[in-house]
């Protein structure tokens, strides 16, 4: 990815952010990792600066294109805030960034809590467990003298490992720190945090695949806003023991360099076979949105990717009866395009793709792989609205259910922009899914 900026971009995108009344109480654009960008630079004095429009609501829905199930949606309900958390896992305002796994017959839940979306010390991130997903049990808090997010679980041998990314307390700008872990003892208390890794790193999805304990993440998250050419990292790990790791490949640790950050996958169990989705946000020579890969058994860093201009921010990826399922969310503006193609350098493309993300409705959605194509395909929207997404799921006991967890505004609620949508409160949400075959006459 070259550099293309002006010195000007910065400020000018934080000047967008502050012209529009909606988000006055607001400090920065959410950009799916909950953040935004350096101020430092200075504005010239024929700076063009987009001028803030009026929110628009707008139905907009792609076709469904089903594969070989049909999915039903049999409930939703509110999980934070409700009646079976304990006390101590009190939310504030802000709720998101949500991670759930079984271990040894519990289901563990970790979400990030605090007063808006951005950057503090005050950030907390509860961990509470449960039998029945109905009434949890306290866990642990973790909290630290700066920002805290993406909590990410990974069972390594009998231990339950959580990892979470450390950040820094200025709300307008996003500063990597890297990696912390805590393990769940055997005795049920969890040890402090303690950091792990290379400085910068951070982690998005954890994985066991074939026996091996894999998390995947990425480096230079600091320059997707920065605008200063300099490419991002999606790395492949793979650890023993929860607290060291080592490339999966060591001949190939990175297996995408460029605009790519948050990026998760499914394998095929038959095959060994890949597919990926990466978000594209910083954007690249490909264009911007999101990255959609693909690759063999054989050599399973090896990533051969095609771009999409929609971007599926914070991904989910999972494998069932044949199919690679996404999670991700939708945007609903007219094309329900990120990147809106237009002309001028790559800083002058990414504010305006920024600003004009602000301006829509979004929904959480379920896609699919069309592996035939390497494409992504519309299944169905969760009830979601204004500021949404970011889910995690776990099978339950009958074939083809599973229950995913994942964040919005008050599903009964105004359908908001986003950029109203993050100014308001935010809960977790439990939706219960039905994946069933289709018949041949069906397909």
């Amino acid at each position: 990815m070259r550099s293309q900026q002006s010195p000007r971009a910065a400020t000018a995108l934080t000047l967008l952010v502050f012209s529009t009344s909606a988000c006055a109480s607001s400090r920065a654009i959410d950009s799916g990792a909950d953040v935004i960008m350096d101020a430092s630079a200075d504005v010239e004095p024929d700076a063009e600066v987009v001028a803030p429009v009026a929110d628009v609501v707008v139905a907009y829905t792609p076709p469904v294109e089903l594969g070989r199930h049909s999915v039903e949606l049999l409930s939703t309900r509110r999980v934070v805030d409700s009646a079976g958390l304990p006390p101590e896992a009190a939310p504030s305002a802000s709720n998101n960034n949500v991670d759930v796994i079984r271990h040894n017959g519990r289901v563990f839940l970790a979400w990030r809590t605090g007063a808006d979306h951005f950057a503090s010390s005050a950030t907390k991130i509860h961990v509470v467990s449960s039998t029945d997903e109905l009434s949890w049990r306290f866990e642990t808090t973790l909290a630290i003298d700066r920002d805290l997010r993406e909590p990410r679980f990974l069972v390594v041998g009998a231990s339950l490992f959580l990892y979470v990314a450390r950040l820094g307390t200025n709300a307008l700008s996003f500063d990597p720190q890297g990696m912390s872990v805590t393990e769940l003892r055997s005795d049920g208390a969890w040890t402090a945090l303690e950091p792990v890794f290379r400085p910068g790193f951070i982690p998005w999805r954890g994985h066991s695949e074939g026996g091996r304990r894999l998390l995947i993440g990425y480096f230079g998250g600091e320059h997707i806003y920065r605008f200063d050419g300099m490419p991002l990292e999606v790395h492949l790990l793979e650890t023993d023991d929860g607290r060291t790791f080592r490339p999966f490949d060591a001949m190939r640790p990175a297996v995408l360099v460029g605009g790519a950050s948050e990026t998760d996958y499914a394998v095929d169990p038959a095959t060994g076979d890949l597919f990926a989705v990466a978000r594209n946000e910083a954007g690249d020579e490909s264009g911007f949105g999101s990255k959609i890969c693909r690759a063999s058994g054989a050599e399973p860093t090896r990533w051969t990717c095609r771009t999409d201009p929609r971007k599926f921010d914070s991904p989910l990826m999972f494998w069932h009866d044949g199919e690679a399922y996404l999670v991700g969310r939708r945007h609903l503006s007219p094309s329900g395009n990120y990147d809106l193609m237009r002309g001028g350098d790559m800083t002058r493309r990414a504010i305006d793709n920024q600003v004009d993300y602000t301006r829509w409705p979004k929904r959480c959605a379920l896609w699919r792989y069309v592996q035939a194509e390497d494409r992504i395909a519309y299944v169905m929207d969760l009830p979601s609205r204004g500021d949404t997404c970011f889910a995690a799921a776990i099978a339950l006991g009958a074939p083809g259910e599973f229950a995913l967890y994942d964040y919005s505004s008050d599903i009964e609620g105004p359908d908001v922009s986003w950029r109203q949508g993050q100014a308001g409160r935010t809960y977790i949400y439990r939706h219960h899914l039905r994946f069933s075959p289709r018949t041949a006459r069906d397909l």
